[in-house]
């Protein structure tokens, strides 16, 4: 019988094939060679999915609980959190961040063959979700008041992430607070606490967006995209059309027609939409049932963590993307404005395959290791609680 962790890989596992097969289909152009089946073996995503299914067996046999033995210094969560700030300081750098339709989210290295791309933000995501969880346990397992260290750190590190992100992907900056805020609910911060930082968290949000012109026009077509369908409004409705074209069953693989210059970002933040066209309702229904059953599976081994870290951290990886799953089906359907969330796992970009995968498979590591309390009394610090006496997640 499969254990939960297995059975989390295996779903990983057939994502990953999946997008290997529509992301190529969406790519196709026409008088191009088709769905060659020998050119999987030479391209770049069947490169990228390997190294994700080898960062997820390679997390999966990581001891996150040695890992928060070790002292800060010297501690990977804690590099690790470091590290996402650096990178999204370098990405700032004019020849080190590549801009992309207006948008500065990737460093490159490199040349021809050689180059590199990387995007800082698929990095810091999990880094918040790793880092907080990290901070809480090793001050008591537990936020203990609202000048407390053990709130006031993990604040600022949201405010640096944020801050660092905003002004380039909004989308990804609101994804990481909202993850975060949750997580210092569940680790036992008071709601007034955080209802404190509301008004002026809307305000930054709220100016962003009015000085963006690109933003406010998103908000536009969200609102009426037929007022204008061959300018603001054209991306939303080929969308639409996309997904109402493939019926119960769609067109076939292949056989899609929009991704023939129609549908904008179709192996990217829209492939969900040649998913529906190609594959109907059966195939969009065969998606979502897989993130239901990572969130599933994943809530299962969140349940049966014995201490508040391995809880945390489970809890935020969970929340993590199902909240940008659920946001980038919304947006592909145009439930909520156009915003620059890929579908994960599926969705076309090598760093966010790696590190995803890569989270699934500590996922995957909380369900295989000892479910006991994490520390020994001997091992808590004098003056500090046991973590596993914190409030569960």
């Amino acid at each position: 019988m499969l254990q939960a962790g297995q059975l989390l890989q295996l779903t990983t596992v057939a994502m990953l094939g999946l997008a290997l097969v529509m992301v190529r289909s969406a790519g196709m152009a026409i008088g191009g060679h088709g769905l060659d089946p020998t050119s999987f073996l030479t391209s770049r995503h069947t490169v990228y999915a390997t190294l994700a299914i080898g960062a997820m067996l390679l997390t999966s046999r990581f001891s996150l609980r040695r890992a928060l033995k070790l002292r800060p210094w010297f501690n990977p969560l804690a590099w690790l959190a470091a590290m996402a700030v650096g990178l999204l300081l370098a990405q700032a750098i004019p020849g080190v961040g590549r801009t992309v339709n207006g948008a500065t989210r990737w460093i490159e290295l490199g040349n021809g063959s050689f180059r590199l791309t990387f995007q800082p933000s698929e990095l810091a995501k999990w880094a918040v979700v790793l880092w907080i969880p990290f901070w809480i346990a090793s001050h008591g397992g537990r936020i203990r008041g609202l000048f407390d260290r053990s709130f006031l750190v993990p604040l600022l590190g949201l405010a640096v992430f944020g801050g660092l992100i905003i002004g380039e992907d909004l989308g990804t900056a609101v994804l990481i607070l909202s993850v975060g805020v949750v997580l210092l609910l569940a680790a036992g911060a008071k709601v007034w606490h955080l209802a404190l930082l509301v008004p002026p968290a809307a305000l930054v949000v709220v100016t962003v967006i009015l000085n963006s012109p690109f933003r406010r026009a998103r908000l536009t077509a969200f609102l009426d995209p037929w007022a204008n369908p061959e300018g603001i409004g054209y991306h939303p409705i080929q969308s639409m059309l996309a997904i109402a074209q493939g019926g119960l069953t769609g067109r076939g693989i292949g056989n899609g027609v929009q991704k023939f210059g129609y549908l904008p970002e179709d192996t990217t933040d829209f492939l969900f939409s040649i998913i529906c066209e190609e594959t109907g309702i059966v195939g969009a229904s065969l998606v979502v049932v897989c993130y239901l059953v990572i969130l599933g599976v994943g809530f299962g081994i969140l349940r049966r963590c014995g201490d508040a870290f391995g809880r945390l951290v489970a809890l935020g990886i969970l929340l993590m993307l199902g909240t940008q799953a659920l946001i980038n089906l919304a947006v592909v359907t145009v439930v909520v404005p156009t915003k620059g969330i890929a579908l994960p796992l599926l969705s076309a970009g090598g760093t966010g395959w790696v590190m995803t995968a890569a989270a699934i498979g500590l996922l995957a590591s909380l369900d295989t290791a000892d479910h006991g309390p994490m520390f020994a009394a001997a091992d808590v610090p004098e003056g500090r609680p046991p973590v596993d006496a914190a409030v569960s997640a």
